[in-house]
């Protein structure tokens, strides 16, 4: 009897889980598998693949993304984002689909992780932010290495990167003005370019020496630069891309 009672339980379990996994994922393209699917769930720690995107797709609401990791393809599906051939990307491994039939792609699957959105593969911030890897169109970066030590700037609401981090609650959606040297751009990503800002003040360790500032604007990695802005604390642009401070809506000086 105890037998039996264990395994309605497991049963009952299972479907539930199945339901909500569905569920989450827009019951998976509106329930377009035709074949029975299973699911399973991988190991307790979390598994990290990280490699190059060889084939994508889109459809219904999501993106197919295949990455390639030392000659292993993976495939992935997640709610829809712009992604290229050739970009690198990471995703967690989570709930894995094997056999599963997209109707839109008229394609089968042998197994395929649904996942929420990519995780950091070559951050867009720092330590002061949570963040996914954004979709890196054009992105170049300074050596970590190297020292830098720029003077701040002059004028009304003039800052260093280490005092907008220190103020930031007093500063949040106030103007502010920052001179720094321009350590990384990653440009064309949600309609704006990224720009890294660093001037020798703050600490590595925990990410106040670097701040990322919006802009239409698109300076060059190395470029000495005033940047006027309004700052923000605690950003969110969903899909994990969370900024502990954020400079916004910025013009470039020169």
């Amino acid at each position: 009897m105890k037998r039996r009672s264990y395994a309605v339980a497991v049963c009952s379990i299972a479907v539930f889980s199945s339901l909500f996994v569905m569920t989450a994922f827009g019951a998976v393209e509106k329930g377009e598998s035709e074949h029975s699917t299973e699911m399973n769930k991988t190991a307790d720690t979390p598994q990290i693949v990280t490699g190059n995107i060889v084939e994508t797709m889109n459809s219904g609401g999501y993106t197919y993304i295949c990455l390639e990791q030392k000659g292993k393809k993976i495939w992935f599906a997640a709610p829809q984002l712009a992604v290229s051939k050739g970009q690198v990307m990471s995703f967690d491994l989570g709930m894995e689909m094997k056999n599963f039939t997209s109707k839109t792609l008229n394609r089968t699957f042998d197994s395929i992780y649904f996942v929420t959105g990519p995780i950091t593969a070559q951050p867009e911030a720092t330590n002061n932010a949570v963040t996914a890897s954004h979709d890196i169109k054009q992105s170049a970066s300074l050596q970590p290495s190297e020292k830098i030590s720029v003077k701040k700037a002059a004028g009304k609401n003039a800052y260093t990167v280490a005092e907008i981090f220190a103020k930031k609650d007093s500063l949040n959606e106030k103007p502010a003005l920052i001179r720094g040297k321009v350590v990384k751009v990653s440009s064309g990503i949600m309609g704006k370019n990224w720009i890294h800002l660093q001037d020798g003040t703050g600490e590595a360790a925990k990410g106040t020496n670097d701040l990322v500032a919006t802009s239409q604007d698109n300076p060059a990695v190395g470029d000495i630069v005033t940047i006027k802005g309004t700052v923000f604390k605690d950003k969110d642009f969903g899909a994990g891309y969370k900024y502990s401070v954020i400079m916004e809506q910025a013009k470039v000086q020169r």
